[in-house]
């Protein structure tokens, strides 16, 4: 909840108060009874109006040796949903948060699309993922919308936590630090570009071959190519920002040189960056990983090419918390 918010269902008499536990909320408190600047009674008072301040729990928690933490939340109807943090070599941060239960769009290659869908988180549900993480590992200097689900289908609660997450009375993340990724969902796109929030935009392409991405993700088919590409030209004349565009790259599947050329086509006049992701294995889903000769490939073609290019570091593979892994809590053999 947004203070004035707070203020309402608090039943404050001074709007001042919806702001002090709206910070503590923010700094990550657990209950009522940490708000020291609250009297005592009106502690008690909000602790019998709300026993819990929170309404998911965690059901899981596993450890990467990279020193990734992947946790399941029980919502409060028993759905159960996961979140992972990450931390780079140099320490920083970053919280990967779900949007969605299970998610619709069915991309071939990922975990969460063969779960479903089951609904939308809500702006509370997707904001105790972050607090959660925080209050596992400490300060989180970056937030990606890239668990499950999702974001631009669940756009109303993603804006709701976006603007909590970047609100300098709250956690105060720079707007820079969020990024919300996507499969390709032309409306949401343009509805970002004209409604904001100016976050970054990350987009999961995976394939400038036409027949081949609508096999590989069904959005596709709806929302083709040619479609995408201009609503990307239209939020990136909105907004002026580069966007970041996602390949999952499959062994002998989207990894061929005449892939990488079809991409770099594809590509110009959008102003981006490609991040080269490694199939990450999922049991039962029939792909494979590229060669590292594949990968090598297809980056020089990229950057012979002139764009910005990088393969994503790996993390959270043990514990089936990587891209396209999530809804698995097993760790990986």
């Amino acid at each position: 909840m947004a203070p004035a918010e707070i203020a309402g269902a608090c039943s404050f008499r001074e709007s001042f108060r919806g702001r002090q536990v709206y910070r503590w909320i923010a700094r990550g408190a657990s209950s009522f009874d940490e708000m020291s600047d609250l009297a005592k009674s009106e502690r008690e008072r909000l602790a019998a109006l709300f026993p819990r301040l929170y309404s998911s729990e965690p059901a899981a928690e596993l450890e990467d040796a990279d020193g990734s933490l992947k946790i399941q939340l029980r919502l409060r109807d028993g759905a159960a949903v996961e979140c992972v943090l990450l931390e780079d070599i140099e320490g920083r941060k970053t919280a990967c948060l779900s949007s969605q239960v299970g998610c619709p769009m069915a991309c071939a290659f990922c975990k969460t699309g063969t779960l479903g869908y089951l609904r939308n988180l809500g702006p509370d549900e997707i904001m105790e993922q972050f607090h959660l993480l925080q209050k596992r590992r400490g300060e989180i200097s970056n937030v990606v919308f890239m668990g499950m689900g999702e974001p631009l289908l669940n756009l109303g609660a993603v804006r709701k936590a976006v603007a909590i997450l970047t609100d300098p009375e709250g956690i105060g993340l720079s707007a820079r630090k969020v990024t919300i990724s996507t499969c390709g969902l032309v409306p949401g796109i343009l509805d970002l570009a004209r409604n904001g929030p100016k976050v970054r935009l990350a987009v999961s392409l995976t394939t400038a071959n036409e027949e081949l991405r609508s096999e590989l993700m069904p959005v596709n088919r709806t929302h083709g190519l040619a479609e995408l590409k201009a609503a990307l030209l239209e939020y990136q004349a909105a907004t002026g920002e580069r966007i970041t565009l996602e390949a999952a790259l499959m062994g002998g599947r989207n990894s061929r040189p005449e892939d990488a050329r079809a991409l770099v086509r594809w590509v110009r006049p959008l102003q981006v960056q490609v991040n080269l992701i490694p199939w990450n294995r999922v049991p039962g889903l029939p792909f494979v990983e590229p060669t590292r000769e594949e990968l090598e490939a297809f980056l020089d073609i990229l950057e012979d090419s002139g764009l910005v290019a990088s393969r994503r570091m790996r993390r959270g593979r043990g514990v089936m918390g990587a891209c396209g892994q999530l809804g698995d809590t097993l760790r990986s053999e």
